[in-house]
């Protein structure tokens, strides 16, 4: 049984406003790809869903002049930071269990290197996971941030996905 659903965090409005500025589309595609490879690795597929979906909802957006500078983000950039901040207040609001929101949490802080002084960190499965699954939605210039989605259509993958970690749940436990 789980405490909080995909689904009942894609409706919190803190949850709406994050994932929209960061990219919606995008914020699905990882949940999936975290779905999978988690089922590859025996890892813990809620977690890990969760984790994708919220990774990066720490976004910051950097413009100079107007415009969008990609490179003034990658220089200034702490979005895992903010993101595991963001979605561990956000998880434990809505009930979620707080060792699950925790790891959920260091999943999004570890996401990627690009705030981190050097690339030597040591990994838990479940973080590389995530690493993983954004690493296989990335585009060039961060461009995948801008990918769109309906929201009817984002409803309906929520769910799916929720319906396809109850299956699994459902079957561990017979």
């Amino acid at each position: 049984m789980r405490d909080v659903t995909l689904y009942q965090i894609f409706q919190h409005h803190i949850a709406q406003k994050y994932l929209n500025r960061s990219g919606l589309a995008h914020a699905i595609a990882v949940a999936y790809h975290a779905y999978h490879l988690a089922k590859d690795h025996k890892e813990d597929l809620d977690i890990a869903t969760k984790a994708g979906l919220l990774h990066d909802m720490g976004h910051y957006t950097w413009y100079r002049n107007g415009k969008w500078d990609y490179d003034l983000y990658k220089q200034n950039d702490i979005h895992p930071i903010k993101g595991a901040e963001r979605a561990h207040k956000l998880l434990i609001r809505l009930g979620e269990n707080p060792i699950k929101a925790k790891a959920i949490a260091l999943a999004i802080l570890f996401h990627t290197d690009s705030f981190l002084p050097s690339n030597d960190i040591v990994r838990t499965p479940l973080q590389q996971i995530v690493k993983w699954a954004d690493e296989k939605d990335e585009e060039e210039g961060g461009m995948h941030h801008y990918r769109t989605i309906d929201n009817e259509r984002a409803k309906n993958s929520i769910i799916r996905l929720d319906t396809w970690i109850e299956s699994e749940l459902h079957n561990d436990n017979k």
